[in-house]
């Protein structure tokens, strides 16, 4: 958000004259007759030292200031009217201890007396706006005072349902949108929990869309068709909502945050996300490892029916994969390319990408060719 010119006209205004001011007061401090000419003159040095400041001032604040100014208006433009209430509070409230710790500051000597008072109501206002931005709703919960919340036992999917709360609900990850198999995951009826996308998260999936790479765009596209779809076979189970955290910037970041304000799991196929929120105490669904937990389960000795698609890395290996893509290595399987053997299953692998399967040929070649 561009910062008003009148805004910025009135903090060049007033930062020149604070420091024409405070040049002027310095001045009353500094020996004049020791000083040089034409400095010697109290009028002079006076004038010296409140229009060179004044001046510098004007010139420079707008660069200065630009910056943090236009990071305060992007905050409180994306703040809730009663999380400003909130931080006013805040503010009052610390300005209010350090004035109660003002008359102890007092007694001190120079020039503890001068600085600490104003030290204080610097770090008590602070402590207060942060204190009261982080558990203000915990504060109005306490004083019995009913506020729009973010909360989603106050949202509702469309259709007028009430979304579920509590750990019946789980927040959607970019990802997760994008990936795709979480609605055919919804569609066999094992996932009964409600399903939430903030509007960040939608936000960015839109981006994707609109990516000038082909491949991303496609991505990005296949998520919003994904979106349709399960708003389609699920209405009443899955809601876009508007929450949102003005705490973090990253999405993921404020994922984090507001499953930790809802304590209610997120679900996530990026790996750094993954980490990071169990790191934060938060629960989180991994569709890859919720598709290697219902693999196929075999065990040594067992025989199935494999087609050889391609050479392995070791002489004489022929690859194949099973309808859940669970890769099969045959050995001296390279010489029945694009044929289908029966093998007996001699070894099981674990691996951090998924389950290996290793096997050896059994009696002789299928009549079934492809």
């Amino acid at each position: 958000m561009r910062v008003p010119s009148s805004l910025i006209l009135f903090l060049r205004t007033a930062g020149s004259i604070l420091f024409a001011l405070t040049g002027w007061y310095v001045a009353d401090l500094i020996p004049y007759a020791d000083l040089p000419e034409p400095l010697n003159n109290t009028v002079v040095l006076h004038l010296s030292l409140a229009l060179v400041p004044g001046i510098l001032a004007f010139l420079l604040l707008p660069a200065l200031l630009a910056r943090p100014v236009n990071s305060f208006i992007d905050q409180v433009s994306r703040a809730s009217g009663v999380q400003i209430i909130a931080d006013f509070m805040g503010f009052a409230t610390g300005l209010l201890i350090a004035a109660l710790l003002a008359f102890p500051l007092a007694l001190l000597p120079d020039p503890f007396r001068q600085v600490l008072p104003l030290l204080c109501a610097v770090i008590f206002s602070y402590i207060g706006v942060v204190v009261m931005n982080v558990r203000y709703r915990e504060f109005f919960a306490i004083l019995n005072i009913r506020i729009p919340s973010n909360k989603l036992e106050e949202l509702e999917a469309p259709g007028g349902r009430a979304i579920a709360g509590g750990k019946d609900r789980i927040l959607l990850d970019t990802s997760v949108i994008i990936d795709g198999r979480i609605a055919d995951i919804l569609a066999t009826g094992f996932l009964r929990s409600a399903l939430v996308v903030p509007r960040f998260v939608l936000n960015e999936v839109q981006r994707v869309a609109d990516s000038p790479d082909a491949l991303r765009r496609a991505r990005g596209r296949r998520g919003l068709e994904v979106l349709k779809r399960i708003q389609r076979e699920a209405p009443a189970q899955v809601a876009i909502v508007e929450a949102d955290t003005t705490a973090a910037r990253d999405v993921d970041e404020k994922l984090i945050l507001l499953a930790r304000e809802w304590q209610c799991p997120i679900m996530t196929n990026d790996f750094n996300l993954n980490r990071v929120a169990s790191l934060q105490g938060v629960t989180v669904l991994n569709i890859n490892e919720l598709a290697n937990a219902v693999k196929s389960v075999l065990i040594p000795g067992e025989t199935l029916t494999i087609k050889i698609i391609q050479e392995g890395k070791e002489a004489g290996q022929g690859v194949g994969y099973l309808d859940d893509g669970t890769m099969v290595v045959v050995e001296e399987g390279r010489d029945r390319l694009n044929e289908n053997i029966t093998v007996t299953v001699t070894k099981v692998l674990q691996t951090s990408a998924g389950r290996m399967i290793f096997a050896k040929p059994l009696g002789d070649r299928l009549s079934a060719n492809s």
